[in-house]
């Protein structure tokens, strides 16, 4: 994803500010969904493991305690490098379909140097599938990477894209995702129905970053809202069940709460504080 203009990270986690000359002041959608408890020690323990095992040169570390210990050390980073590494893809392919709308815009575009970065990391398959979607969906951008702001609950967040299909306003997160053994694209989280509300639930479109110029957000009136999960083998639309929007948005209302106490408590300072032992009394002599 194109890294927006008025985002900034912070202890706080990524925040937004108003301007270019002013300082953040509320959070990012993804760091308020991002309160929510969540576990991946499955997932850590196995590619450590993982990584371990498939070490080609296990065999010959085994009698050296020094080696062995370099190898659990590279091992325990496994699923930190295979997080980052994803990132950077999701960031390659994200930056290409932004390219693609802006192209069908007629505004200026980077599509070919994009397409070609992809290629260089041997991920064109998902240029490939975006393609596909595109060209079947028949979508019709309306804007590309747009910032939004909610003033009433306090947030702001970049949306993927606003496009038109089929004579319908969508509001569309796109999720880089990898393949399964069966060779499907791996399914979505439910949590994207929070972005893709709160996306909805905004007040306002920045017009000029820099001039901090906002209008009123105007694709907010029942849109259709997609999560669309982008493999090398398929491109997966999935639409938000109107029946559960209301339930997710309060739940995101409720994690922006969660946030402002954590903020809170960080802004206050130390939690724990030293403590000296108490001082003898002057008539204390000491054996």
């Amino acid at each position: 994803m194109t890294d927006p203009l008025l985002a900034h990270a912070t202890e706080y986690g990524r925040m937004y500010a108003r301007s270019t000359s002013e300082a953040f002041s509320v959070p990012s959608i993804t760091t308020v969904i991002g309160q929510q408890a969540h576990t991946l020690d499955g997932w850590f323990s196995y590619m450590g493991a993982n990584s371990l095992a498939q070490d080609p040169e296990l065999p010959q570390l085994l009698g050296s305690p020094a080696r062995v210990r370099q190898a659990v050390n590279k091992a325990a980073r496994a699923a930190e490098l295979y997080r980052d590494e994803a990132a950077r893809r999701g960031d390659r392919v994200h930056n290409y379909c932004e390219q693609v709308a802006l192209r069908a815009l007629g505004r200026a575009h980077r599509m070919k140097e994009t397409r070609e970065d992809l290629i260089a990391n041997g991920e064109e398959a998902f240029a490939n599938r975006f393609d596909e979607w595109w060209e079947l969906f028949r979508v019709e951008p309306l804007a590309p990477e747009i910032t939004v702001w909610n003033n009433s609950v306090g947030y702001a967040g970049t949306l993927d894209l606003v496009a038109r299909i089929n004579g319908r306003v969508c509001l569309i997160d796109y999720k880089t995702k990898g393949t399964t053994r069966e060779g499907t694209v791996k399914r979505l989280d439910n949590k994207v129905v929070m972005q893709l509300v709160a996306g909805m639930k905004a007040e306002e479109s920045l017009a000029d970053p820099v001039a901090g110029e906002w209008e009123a957000w105007k694709y907010g009136v029942e849109p259709i809202l997609l999560a669309v999960a982008i493999g090398e083998t398929e491109v997966r639309a999935e639409r938000a069940n109107p029946e559960v929007l209301k339930h997710y948005w309060w739940k995101f209302c409720a994690l922006k709460r969660v946030w402002e106490m954590s903020a809170d408590s960080l802004a206050a300072g130390s939690a724990l504080l030293p403590i000296a032992p108490p001082p003898y009394p002057a008539s204390t002599k000491l054996a």
